[in-house]
Parts: structure tokens; C-alpha cells; sequence
């Protein structure tokens, strides 16, 4: 699979994935020369409400998730030269530290994997459209969109 076309990989799936083989998906590509990733976990302890988080459920529109996050990399493509990235995200039913999400981001140069990979996870938290359930003992909540992850927006609105 090696070639010289920018790469698009999107995955929303139940079961969990496997960090070293996306990675060496990322590698494929002739011009490589950096690979940065993200991956993030369930969370087992919420702060904000001082309580212990049992599960998170996740749910997505299919086809207008997958859209979205496609605008997010097109316009990653635009601003930092990338090769190829790849995001998967994990719907369903997850427990404390499961894995939930992977940003993988190459290029021929660090600083543009970085950045290419910072600016997709800040979009991806607030722009992609996934709801999430928390439920801790006997009780459930949706969970809110922090304001936090609206701020993190505002270096890339340049």
C-alpha cells in the first residue's frame, strides 16, 4: 500500500483496536518520516460531579458521523502537510479504560503530525456528532459538552 495520495481512514466500530497495527498502517506510506497518535480511554472518576463512572455509552448517526469527521481531516489536509490519517472511534457500551478513541496522524516532518493530530482530536471532541451516557451505580446521564473542549476550538479559528 505504499504510495504518495493522502490517506483517509475513518472506522466507528464496537470492538476494540489494535494500537501497533494502526500504526503500522500509518507507516505504509512513502513519505512518511513521523507518526503521531493519540488514544483515549474511558475515564473511571468524574471530577466535575465527584462520582465514579461504571460505563460510558456511546451512540452515533451512522453515515453523518463518518461525514464529519471526514470534514475534520480535509480540512487538517489543508493546513499541514499530511500523508495519511487514520481515526477510529468506539460506540456501544465501554467500562473504565477501555480504549475509545485513535488519532493517528503521519507526514514527512514531526511538527506537522503534531499539529495535524491536536487539531483533530479538538474537532473531533466537539464537532463529531457522538452522544455519550455515563452510568454510575443506579444512575444515568448524558453527558455534556465541555467548555474546556470549546476553548481548545479557538487556537485553530485563526
Amino acid at each position: 500500500m505504499t504510495n504518495n495520495s493522502p490517506q483517509i481512514n475513518i472506522k466507528i466500530q464496537n470492538e476494540d483496536f489494535d494500537v501497533s497495527k494502526e500504526i503500522k498502517i500509518l507507516q505504509q506510506h512513502n513519505n512518511t518520516g513521523a507518526i503521531v497518535n493519540f488514544v483515549g480511554v474511558v475515564r473511571g472518576y468524574d471530577e466535575k460531579n465527584d462520582q465514579i463512572i461504571n460505563s460510558m455509552t456511546l451512540e452515533h448517526y451512522p453515515g453523518m458521523t463518518e461525514s464529519e469527521i471526514e470534514k475534520i481531516i480535509v480540512n487538517c489536509f489543508k493546513r499541514w502537510e499530511i500523508t495519511c490519517v487514520t481515526v477510529i472511534h468506539r460506540v456501544g457500551n465501554l467500562k473504565p479504560l477501555d480504549q475509545i478513541v485513535f488519532v493517528g496522524v503521519s507526514s514527512k516532518h514531526r511538527q506537522n503530525a503534531f499539529d495535524g493530530c491536536n487539531f483533530i482530536m479538538d474537532w473531533l471532541k466537539t464537532k463529531a456528532p457522538f452522544w455519550k451516557i455515563e452510568e454510575n451505580n443506579s444512575e444515568k446521564n448524558w453527558v455534556s459538552f465541555n467548555d474546556s473542549d470549546n476553548e481548545a476550538l479557538k487556537k485553530w479559528e485563526k
